[in-house]
């Protein structure tokens, strides 16, 4: 997926539990296991904005975009593919 999620750095700068942070933000620990490590095809602005205001960052730091094949293993023949 080309959206990468940085929950786990977050909660290890913050020193708090993954079971505090769904406890606080207000979701189940199995939801917020499932954003965390990148199984979730969405996210509420309402999730996201309860995150950054209990970890005290931005949506930058939760979330990033990452290219989906930085090897270029699937890129047709002859293709460019940009350095990661």
């Amino acid at each position: 997926m080309p959206i990468a999620v940085d929950i786990d750095v977050m909660l290890a700068k913050r020193k708090m539990s993954v079971g505090e942070l769904a406890e606080r933000v207000g979701i189940t620990p199995a939801n917020l296991a499932v954003l965390k490590n990148g199984r979730a095809k969405a996210v509420r602005f309402t999730t996201l904005a309860a995150l950054c205001e209990v970890l005290e960052c931005q949506p930058g730091d939760l979330l990033r975009w990452e290219a989906e094949d930085p090897e270029g293993a699937d890129a047709p023949a002859g293709s460019v593919t940009r350095a990661p």
